[in-house]
């Protein structure tokens, strides 16, 4: 069931309306119920999945409690820890990379293509890490292990964040997620608010966007002169879509009285790389940061390389090379995350890498700076880290875009060397052709100085939508939320109806 299909729109009423009918005691049994409901309508094979995944680490964290109480050995306590996650962790494994797997060992050993094509359930790649999280967090005694199944099953599958995110945290959403919330103006108006705002910028600006960027990709032989732009395109398709789903979903969260983790903070306004992993995606790079990163490099294999390094490299570089070897780990799982391709592994390292380096070159940034008598506070200087942040941020689109490695590198030798911008007039702009294109184009750009001015306004600490529908009149307020409304059937995207990016993952 789509997020931008009628049904959805109607599904999501009657859960809104029953949470509110009903008495409290039994509240969360409905969004649970709806739940249920909401991933049963994909697919009920889906459903097995879903429901080992919350068995599986369930029973693993009530276990571990128990040993815990018991003062069990350590030992026996990590051999659960590690069994638990193993079959989680295993069964996502299986399910999204053993065709990849199976295809490259065919490759090395020149045996014909294995042909292996599993089952890939919606949102697996969400819900396993939420529930493996959850796993660490009770082993680390971060969170008491959750004796109802049911209201963990409701943690794991909470419908509007179940397929696309964001990555819930347990201690911050489970208690939430049990209380019996009251009705609230002021929680369900902004969450209305944020709902339109959501499939603005997905129908009006992201769409728009996927017309031209999918345009280029698809017929590189014509449009290959276009890659620069083509990376925009995407660039801003992608950033609409995804930022677009979390504020469609948390909106929804708010109808219930529930908020959700943000998952985006304004990240082209990003000053380096590692400042854009904290603004992207917030949820994932903070699972990676809390469950990989740390566990990572406080290992005692990890130790042990540190004091190595700081034999050889001295004590500044010594302390460095640890953290961004750890960096390049973290930063590859993120790469297989997004998909079982060479090209997300490239991705993957090339994010890490130019993290790492970073990390490694940043003495010698603070000693040219200096030399250069830049304090790092000029507005030009920052300005100039976010443009030189926008422009790595976009070269990596190449990779994450393309089908395949050789046609990243295909656009990216086409890019600078048969760069023709006058072809973009030649892409026909959804269902009205090419004559249309000069009003798409605009239609983007207004929708980009929009999206912009609102971040910008955020950063400096003005919360727009909240503003507007805490300050404003009521009748006001309904009149904006009347223009949006009538602005997404007015300038929408024409062409074919597209759901979300994230929610394949």
């Amino acid at each position: 069931m789509s997020l931008v299909s009628n049904a959805f729109f109607l599904f999501t009423l009657a859960a809104v309306l029953a949470y509110y009918l009903v008495p409290a005691r039994v509240k969360w049994i409905v969004l649970l119920l709806f739940s249920c409901l909401y991933y049963l309508s994909g697919n009920a094979r889906y459903f097995l999945f879903l429901l080992y995944s919350i068995c599986v680490t369930w029973l693993s964290a009530l276990w571990i409690s128990r040993l815990q109480e018991k003062d069990a050995p350590a030992y026996l306590q990590k051999l659960v820890l590690t069994a638990g996650l193993i079959c989680n962790l295993g069964m996502l494994g299986a399910v999204k990379y053993a065709g990849f797997i199976a295809d490259n060992v065919c490759r090395l050993f020149s045996l014909p293509p294995s042909g292996l094509q599993i089952l890939l359930p919606l949102g697996i790649s969400f819900y396993t890490f939420q529930s493996s999280g959850y796993l660490l967090d009770v082993y680390w005694k971060k969170a008491e292990a959750q004796k109802n199944p049911f209201q963990y099953a409701l943690f794991v599958s909470f419908f509007p964040q179940l397929l696309q995110g964001p990555i819930g945290n347990f201690g911050r959403l489970m208690p939430q997620l049990t209380q019996p919330h009251t009705f609230d103006m002021r929680s369900f108006t902004r969450g209305l608010e944020r709902i339109l705002w959501g499939y603005a910028k997905k129908i009006i600006i992201a769409d728009w966007a996927g017309v031209f960027a999918d345009a280029i990709w698809g017929d590189l032989d014509r449009f290959g002169g276009l890659g620069l732009i083509a990376l925009l395109f995407y660039g801003i398709q992608l950033y609409a879509d995804f930022s677009g789903a979390m504020d469609v979903v948390t909106g929804i969260a708010s109808l219930f009285g529930i908020t959700l983790d943000e998952n985006f903070r304004r990240p082209y306004l990003a000053v380096s790389m590692a400042d854009f992993w904290k603004r992207w995606h917030i949820t994932l790079g903070e699972w990676m940061m809390n469950y990989v990163f740390y566990p990572v490099s406080l290992s005692g294999a990890m130790i042990r390389f540190s004091g190595w390094c700081r034999k050889k490299f001295g004590r500044k570089q010594g302390r460095v090379v640890p953290i961004a070897l750890a960096d390049l780990i973290v930063f590859f799982l993120v790469g297989i995350w997004h998909g079982a391709s060479w090209k997300y592994v490239v991705y993957g390292l090339l994010n890490g890498g130019i993290i790492a380096f970073s990390e490694l070159m940043d003495g010698t940034y603070r000693n040219m700076k200096k030399a250069l008598h830049i304090s790092g506070k000029e507005t030009w200087y920052h300005l100039f880290t976010i443009i030189r942040t926008f422009i790595l941020v976009n070269l990596r689109w190449f990779f994450d875009r393309s089908d395949t490695l050789t046609q990243a590198f295909y656009m990216i030798r086409q890019s600078f060397t048969h760069f023709q911008p006058s072809l973009l007039m030649q892409i026909p702009a959804g269902s009205l052709g090419t004559a249309y294109v000069p009003w798409a184009l605009l239609t983007i750009m207004a929708g980009c100085i929009v999206m912009v001015g609102v971040g910008i306004l955020e950063e400096k600490g003005i919360d727009v939508r909240h503003k507007l529908s805490d300050t404003l009149p009521s009748p006001v307020v309904f009149g904006v939320f009347l223009a949006l409304f009538a602005g997404i059937g007015l300038f929408g995207c024409s062409a074919a109806p597209r759901g979300f990016i994230y929610a394949q993952f």
